[in-house]
């Protein structure tokens, strides 16, 4: 046992390792990234032999977590919040049909989307699938969390979700670790085994199950540690803060709480602390990061015609991150800041890196599309996403995984010529193929920009599961090969590229281009690693 300064990602990453972890499945993305490559780079995760794989998306990586708590071992899936949406059929099932070893899912959420599509509160999931949900306040009860959780997930029989922010993710402290615990050995579960199987007759028995468990998960809720009364002090407002909030909150008093305060770090919500919340207080104000998900709660739980203060009457900010400046405003305090931005600063927008491959690419097609002027270009997420930016401003949209390529095909069907999908490798791979299956089985009229930078570059260059496959599978699914061309984007070969782009266009039926060139940012790390 020592203590170590951490990461909250780190943090839950070092817990999982001394909790007997034996895999981790992930698909990266910020805020959650840093928890899979901590255990990736550990030498004890590699002297365990923990299995550490990023897979093609986070549906895959629940599911095949699932196979090794199936297993009997201990096993956590880490994703970014909108990767959860991506996981739901699995996730929700998985609430279904319980697990055998422990199971920790991990929904790393983003209020501000510093870097995300959408700002949604998977605190939600947890509720929509009748699962525990742990919140850590900070650093040391991520580790306690996930420490203990995989305990809980065993005795309890369910997988547990366990949310973070970004601030919690990517902010650090001192965390005293504990003993490290040896791996469960495998073992298949007999005792139900039918449970794993969720045809009508076994869902409705194990739907039954899931619920006689909620009276269970509630009273652990209330019997929690991370959950915590203070009634030292009366006053007619009482507060609830949940998860980092009670951070914020502590920030405002420093000397020590004014109001009567419940601290919820563990769901379903304890309803027997805050029945004494309530009978202690006039009105009570609800602090949290992200969805007004407890206010809404409170003003239709408890039935007592409560005031109940937060998101949703303005007295916080109803988007965005929680801070502790927003929190001191909606206790009445006055907010004082040292610091102020001078005038003369402006922000400073993200771009493509120097030499990135997607530059060329976008300058190519920007210049052929000058003869096209009803042409619209759907783009994805990743790197080439700034393409939307200047210089370039080449494309229309972006809006989830795979999008790109199912919305140029509904454009092209809606009339729209050319219409044109951009998507990276990583992504295609993620949720572009079925797209490109319906455009080949509908023979859309779209051409389908693959720009291959042999990585996940928008989280740190990750490894892409369709490095070298490409091709391969864009004639798999069906793509004429002689409509399915490969291409160097360097300025050398930019002429070449631009009449492969304006030959596609004009054949009426699906194209793909695959301009392919390692990201410069792996490349350059490379480089420093071969001379280290």
């Amino acid at each position: 046992m020592k203590k170590q300064l951490l990461l909250g990602d780190e943090a839950i990453a070092q817990a999982a390792i001394d909790a007997g972890l034996s895999g981790v499945y992930s698909y990266p993305g910020t805020p959650s990234t840093e928890i899979t490559e901590y255990i990736q780079s550990s030498s004890l995760a590699r002297e365990r032999k923990i299995v550490s794989r990023w897979c093609s998306n986070e549906k895959t990586a629940v599911e095949t977590a699932l196979g090794m708590s199936y297993a009997g071992k201990r096993v956590i899936s880490c994703m970014k919040h909108v990767g959860l949406n991506v996981a739901a059929d699995a996730f929700m099932n998985t609430a279904m049909s319980g697990v055998n070893g422990g199971m920790i899912i991990v929904s790393a959420d983003d209020p501000s989307m510093h870097s995300s599509q959408n700002e949604q509160d998977n605190r939600v999931y947890g509720n929509f699938a009748l699962l525990p949900v742990f919140e850590p306040s900070n650093q040391q009860e991520a580790y306690d969390m996930v420490y203990e959780g995989f305990e809980l997930s065993e005795r309890w029989g369910y997988p547990i979700l366990l949310r973070i922010t970004t601030r919690m993710a990517h902010s650090r402290s001192g965390v005293q670790t504990r003993e490290v615990q040896p791996q469960n050995p495998m073992h298949i579960d007999s005792n139900e085994p039918s449970r794993y199987i969720l045809l009508p007759v076994n869902a409705r028995r194990r739907y039954k199950a899931l619920l006689a468990k909620q009276d269970e998960f509630r009273m652990a809720s209330e019997n929690s540690t991370y959950n915590r009364l203070f009634l030292e002090h009366r006053a007619p407002l009482g507060i609830v803060a949940c998860g980092i909030a009670f951070n914020y909150l502590q920030e405002n008093y420093p000397d020590g709480f004014k109001h009567p305060v419940l601290k919820i770090s563990q769901y379903p919500l304890p309803k027997k602390q805050l029945m004494q919340l309530a009978d202690s207080c006039e009105a009570i104000l609800v602090l949290e990061d992200g969805f007004p998900v407890v206010e809404e709660q409170l003003k239709g739980y408890l039935g007592l015609g409560l005031n109940v203060r937060g998101r949703l009457d303005g007295s916080l900010p109803r988007d965005g991150e929680l801070t502790p400046d927003n929190v001191r405003k909606a206790l009445g305090m006055e907010v004082v800041s040292p610091f102020s931005a001078p005038a003369i600063l402006v922000n400073r927008p993200p771009a493509l890196c120097a030499g990135c491959g997607h530059r060329d690419v976008y300058q190519a097609l920007n210049d052929v599309l000058k003869e096209y002027p009803g042409a619209q270009v759907f783009s994805d997420i990743g790197c080439y996403t700034l393409g939307a930016l200047p210089p370039f401003r080449a494309i229309h949209s972006c809006i989830d995984m795979g999008a790109s390529i199912t919305m140029a095909k509904g454009a092209a069907e809606a009339g729209v010529f050319p219409s044109i999908a951009v998507i990276g490798d990583s992504t295609f791979t993620h949720s572009g193929m079925t797209g490109l299956l319906d455009c080949v089985n509908a023979n859309a009229n779209v051409l389908i920009i693959i720009s291959d930078n042999e990585t996940t570059g928008m989280t740190g260059g990750q490894d892409s599961a369709a490095t070298g496959r490409i091709h391969a599978i864009c004639q798999g699914i069906g793509v004429e090969p002689g409509h399915l061309h490969g291409i160097v984007p360097l300025k050398k070969n930019y002429e070449e590229m631009k009449a492969i782009i304006r030959k596609e266009i004009d054949y009426p039926g699906v194209s793909v281009i695959v301009p392919c060139r390692e990201c410069i940012q792996t490349h350059a790390r490379k480089v420093k690693l071969n001379r280290r």
